[in-house]
């Protein structure tokens, strides 16, 4: 997984409330299990009408919001069911950040495991990123995650609260396999203590 430690990018705004993992990834989309290639379907019912053509109303669609790297919407972000295409559709398509004034829970746990970070902050901190994201490509909001601060185009700075643990998984780029490989040495060495107590398990 990808260390994540600052990120200075095209934010896009998206104020809509309950996003839910079924607007992120629709369901026709989740028969693969890579976590490649699900970008170009990422809010795939917003994104293209019937035919497959583009929405150009659609922030994503838009020019200056293609290369996008951070995504800033509404309240509960995420909610519905719990597919992990969700994260792997955002981060296939290059968003590394998620801002949003509250995610649901599974999500949010889920883009740690992918290399996402999703920040939490008050409705109204979040109205102020919405409008600077807004500006369009010219204005890059900025994310520094050992300081925990997000820093808008204007250099106004919000700081937000995260959990320690899950701060030190994405600074070093660690997963549920990147932790267990962390004890490699250990679990060698009891694998060949226990080899050697019990040969016939």
């Amino acid at each position: 997984m990808d260390k994540f430690t600052t990120l200075t990018g095209i934010a896009a705004p998206m104020p809509m409330v309950n996003i839910d993992t079924d607007m992120i990834i629709p369901k026709q989309f989740l028969k693969t299990i890579k976590r490649s290639g699900l970008g170009v379907n990422l809010f795939d019912e917003m994104r293209y009408d019937q035919e497959g053509n583009e929405r150009p109303e659609f922030v994503l669609n838009q020019p200056q919001y293609r290369q996008a790297e951070i995504l800033v919407a509404g309240d509960n972000f995420g909610c519905g069911s719990s597919r992990e295409h969700a994260p792997w559709a955002i981060k296939d398509f290059g968003i590394r950040c998620v801002i949003a004034p509250s995610f649901a829970d599974i999500f949010y746990n889920n883009c740690f495991k992918n290399g996402i970070l999703p920040i939490a902050l008050p409705k109204e901190v979040v109205d102020v990123l919405m409008k600077d994201a807004q500006k369009g490509a010219n204005a890059r909001i900025s994310v520094d995650l050992e300081a925990q601060t997000v820093t808008t185009s204007d250099g106004e700075t919000f700081s937000f609260e995260l959990d320690s643990f899950k701060k030190h998984c994405l600074l070093n780029g660690l997963d549920d396999i990147g932790l267990t490989m962390e004890k490699a040495d250990s679990i060698g060495t009891f694998e060949s203590q226990i080899a050697q107590q019990r040969p016939w398990v």
